[in-house]
């Protein structure tokens, strides 16, 4: 018997989609499917579903795949009824050609895959969470953005004519960024009726108009981003200070790992979160050889972080810099470091996460 049906009596599969949810109910001991609905996702239909669950039993779980997407709504709300929820990532599905695919049954794979299992996953919760959620992606929309603003950029001072681009040329791209700000297409425009000069080219004037665009494109991206980096600061300070305290954890690093590990208990070990973080390795021994490989699953912004916490405390920490020393001279790769480095990190951000909040 399953984890799951040894502690519940029914389990409610949940297929989640844009406006509509799709539940299936199943009885925990024998896999039979008691009943079936498709609700809208609003009050309403969460009601909906807990009435159809409250009449099957009190001792019940929801399976629920997108509990962070399309299903968040309907897990906040589950969430706060005190509902126990469990958090699927994909479930298994037969091939399109070999297997039937609907909501219902995708709803019954839910649930059938939440029972099969021995460990289960909680959804992510809490305001903080959500909020840091929040400010991180649309902060790393806005870097990306200008990112590529700034590639534009280039790439236009390049292909631009001779007068624009001598502009430019030998500059950094902070200083690009500021002598696009100072263009004045509007003056070239006046000076066309005055006389015909290289400043009156239709090609000029272009180029003009579009690098000082891309120029304050560039500069209200980058304010933007900075308002959601005060932002997150200020939510770490007032949830985890204590991550700040911490070598090489700044407050982007600490967002990322707020937002994967979301509230004690989720991950049940350092190992489990580790394996949540991409960095735990993987075991691909054969025979006399034994060896194990990159772990490429998991949560890549968290790894994300975790790698950027290496690189600093290889440049600026003395006893990790010990460490990698004494591991090299043993025969071990500078990437083979960071792989062990970003293990042992993950250990004491779990510690560190788990321990009681001195906020």
């Amino acid at each position: 018997m399953s984890m799951l049906a040894e502690l519940v009596e029914v389990v409610i599969g949940v297929d989640t989609h844009k406006h509509t949810h799709t539940a299936a109910v199943l009885d925990a001991r024998t896999g039979a499917v008691l009943d079936r609905v498709t609700v809208t996702t609003d009050p309403d239909g969460y009601a909906e579903l807990v009435t159809l669950a409250e009449r099957h039993s009190g001792l019940r779980a929801w399976a629920m795949e997108g509990s962070g997407g399309y299903g968040a709504g309907l897990a906040r709300h589950l969430a706060g009824l005190g509902e126990l929820v469990v958090e699927l990532d994909r479930p298994v599905r037969p091939a399109r050609k070999a297997g039937a695919k609907s909501d219902p049954i995708d709803a019954e794979r839910a649930a059938r895959d939440a029972l099969a299992r021995t460990q289960l996953a909680q959804p992510k919760t809490g305001p903080e969470r959500a909020a840091l959620q929040m400010h991180c992606t649309a902060r790393r929309a806005a870097v990306e953005a200008a990112g590529d603003a700034q590639r534009q950029l280039h790439a236009l001072v390049v292909t631009a004519p001779e007068p624009v681009r001598a502009r430019f040329r030998g500059r950094t791209t902070r200083a690009m960024i500021t002598v696009a700000e100072r263009l004045r297409p509007q003056a070239s425009t006046a000076a066309r009726a005055s006389t015909r000069t290289a400043s009156t080219d239709p090609e000029v004037l272009a180029a003009l108009r579009v690098l000082k665009m891309l120029a304050a494109r560039i500069r209200f991206l980058e304010g933007e981003a900075a308002a959601h980096e005060k932002a997150i600061l200020a939510l770490v300070r007032c949830w985890r200070p204590d991550l700040l305290a911490l070598r090489g954890v700044g407050p982007i690093v600490a967002a990322a790992v707020l937002t994967a590990w979301s509230h004690p208990g989720r991950c049940r070990s350092d190992a489990a979160f580790a394996m949540l973080a991409g960095a735990a390795p993987i075991p691909a021994s054969s025979g006399k050889t034994v060896r194990h490989r990159l772990n490429r699953s998991g949560d890549r912004q968290l790894n994300r972080a975790l790698h950027t916490i290496t690189l600093s405390r290889l440049q600026y920490d003395p006893a990790t810099r010990a460490y990698a020393d004494r591991r090299r001279a043993q025969g071990k790769t500078d990437r083979e470091i960071k792989r062990c480095l970003k293990r042992y990190i993950a250990r004491q951000l779990y510690r560190q996460l788990e321990a009681p909040s001195p906020a």
